[in-house]
């Protein structure tokens, strides 16, 4: 089917719309800007693409570079040559990579019927730019290395054809062929036309670095957490345990499970558990806290976003719910869900697909699904904030979580476990709690539940030198309340008794006082001295002001601030 002496036209042509204006540092091809830019330069830059993106990812970058200047240059054969169904106009196209120093181009065939939608054809290239890069700088490829003349060939021929074209190198200087010769067809008739496609669709390093990054949070929270410290720290109280039992019987099955508890009563690792005790536990476990994202973005994050779906979705990436698939979701005040999220989330579970925001596609997934609140749906249904139909779907299988209060005999064992830990962590050696810290631990109403106990321990590891108990003081010493006493009260075990007593903090001021005076052998007068001094210093120099804070008259003041002031100068002579 090649035509015989097919040859290029002449370049007079197109040398005439070549025009230099080195006065403005500018270069016009027709309407086309263009550079001069040197073969090293482009050496390098396309050996560090290479080296950042990798040899397939490069390949599919540089044959994008050819493909939008295949484009260019249809258009510009188009507008300079009137019979464009003629040879002469197609092979513009390769007398512009004549023209530009790219390659030479050797016609060999060319046959092409846009009516019949037919096009075949052959040509051979001499001396490539991008063969010489390979000779002086990549060193021989495994495979045809002409990345940007072949893009630039698929565009070109496509667009001045009206089909879609594609050509392989069937031979190339660069692996070591002794030619360079390519073959163009209709796309459809290469057996790997869909694959070889995929290098002209943009594949941004964002996407899998933002898909890497997600993985490897999802990794480092599954690597952060220990079942066997978790689980055996956990508690024995009988409301506990029965909540236990629940999920423990649950976990294997594949039921949507909620778990009803206030804040801070371990839901997340309840829902760790199970996972871990399912058929999914090899797989991913995501978990997601629904009120900490912003309402306008929790859909694209649940389910992903394509890109240009809405401004700044500068790319396509997938929600938690296909980085879930196979496994299991956690989905945490799942009561903060918009209106539409609500409405996708019961899509998803009533026929297991998502669909992104901004695609008209939906992926099928397998997941898992566990969810949490700390507020009663029901209630939330009745005032319209949630959906009753998608809290049938959740409803399924509920485990109400206790709070701390309830499981009294579990605070010293977690209080134990959490010490342990921050002791490792903090490489500190304590005694252990004192008594007072024990029955002040007990006491406290833990409206924060096991996240505040958590909190507290680790205060108190901080506060707590080596070899020393941790005591009340450390651990509750917050500027409020922190015992079921009035504000300002401090407790104290009664030595002979053994019992628990409450005593206001004024007079424990005193004892303390009275001891530290005693101990230290602070005299009456050091100690009237002392307060006199610093009385008047409070006051800024006022005796009545200062009087009035130790209870005395003016007069009675004013002698002995004069008495200390006599001694002192005696003193001093």
């Amino acid at each position: 089917m090649s035509k015989p002496n097919l040859q290029l036209p002449n370049f007079d042509q197109l040398l005439k719309k070549l025009k230099f204006k080195p006065e403005e540092g500018k270069i016009w091809l027709a309407e086309q800007r263009s550079v001069l830019m040197g073969l090293g330069a482009l050496s390098s830059f396309r050996k560090e693409i290479i080296s950042t993106l990798g040899q397939e990812r490069g390949k599919g970058f540089f044959m994008r570079l050819g493909y939008f200047s295949g484009l260019k240059d249809a258009e510009l054969a188009l507008n300079l040559e009137k019979d464009t169904h003629s040879d002469q106009a197609f092979l513009i196209g390769p007398m512009l990579h004549n023209l530009r120093g790219m390659v030479k181009v050797n016609p060999l065939a060319l046959e092409y019927d846009a009516q019949k939608k037919y096009f075949y054809a052959e040509f051979e290239w001499i001396d490539s730019f991008e063969v010489e890069i390979c000779r002086t700088s990549l060193g021989q490829l495994n495979e045809p290395a002409c990345w940007i003349l072949l893009g630039y060939a698929c565009a070109y021929s496509s667009h001045f054809a009206g089909m879609d074209i594609q050509f392989r190198e069937v031979e190339c200087c660069g692996q070591g062929d002794h030619q360079c010769r390519i073959v163009g067809k209709a796309a459809t008739e290469w057996p790997d036309h869909e694959e070889f496609s995929l290098l002209f669709r943009e594949a941004p390093l964002i996407d899998e670095l933002y898909e890497l990054q997600s993985r490897l949070a999802d990794l480092e929270q599954t690597l952060a957490y220990n079942p066997e410290n978790l689980y055996r720290a956990l508690g024995e109280a009988p409301p506990f345990t029965s909540a236990l039992t629940m999920i423990d019987r649950g976990a294997n099955s594949e039921v949507t499970m909620l778990l009803l508890g206030e804040t801070g009563t371990g839901k997340e690792v309840l829902a760790r558990r199970v996972h871990s005790l399912s058929k999914r536990n090899n797989q991913p476990f995501v978990a997601v806290n629904c009120a900490a994202i912003p309402q306008e973005l929790i859909e694209s994050e649940l389910f992903g976003v394509e890109k240009g779906a809405y401004t700044g979705a500068t790319q396509s990436r997938k929600g938690r719910f296909e980085r879930a698939h196979g496994g299991t979701i956690f989905l945490d005040e799942i009561i903060e869900l918009s209106a539409r999220a609500q409405a996708a989330l019961l899509r998803t579970l009533q026929e297991g697909e998502i669909e992104r925001v901004g695609d008209n596609q939906t992926r099928k997934i397998d997941v898992r699904v566990v969810a949490a609140t700390n507020e009663d749906l029901a209630i939330a249904v009745k005032e319209g904030r949630f959906r009753q139909d998608l809290f049938y779907r959740i409803n399924a299988y509920t485990v109400i979580i206790p709070p701390l209060r309830e499981r009294k005999n579990d605070i010293i064992l977690l209080a134990e476990h959490f010490r342990k830990r921050y002791e490792k962590q903090y490489k500190k050696t304590t005694l252990g709690f004192t008594d007072l810290a024990v029955e002040a631990l007990h006491s406290y109403n833990w409206p924060g539940n096991i996240r505040e106990l958590e909190n507290t321990i680790e205060r108190g590891i901080i506060l707590t030198d080596d070899q020393n108990s941790i005591t009340e003081i450390t651990l509750f010493n917050t500027g409020h309340s922190s015992l079921n006493t009035q504000a300002g009260d401090v407790r104290k075990i009664n030595q002979q008794s053994g019992q628990i007593e409450t005593i206001d903090s004024k007079s424990h001021l005193k004892a303390t006082l009275a001891e530290q005076v005693l101990y230290n052998q602070i005299s009456i007068t050091e100690l009237e001295e002392m307060l006199i001094k610093k009385a008047m210093d409070k006051s800024a120099g006022k005796v009545s002001v200062a009087a009035r804070m130790l209870g005395l008259s003016r007069a009675a003041f004013a002698y002995r601030l004069k008495r200390i002031e006599e001694d002192k100068n005696k003193t001093d002579n």
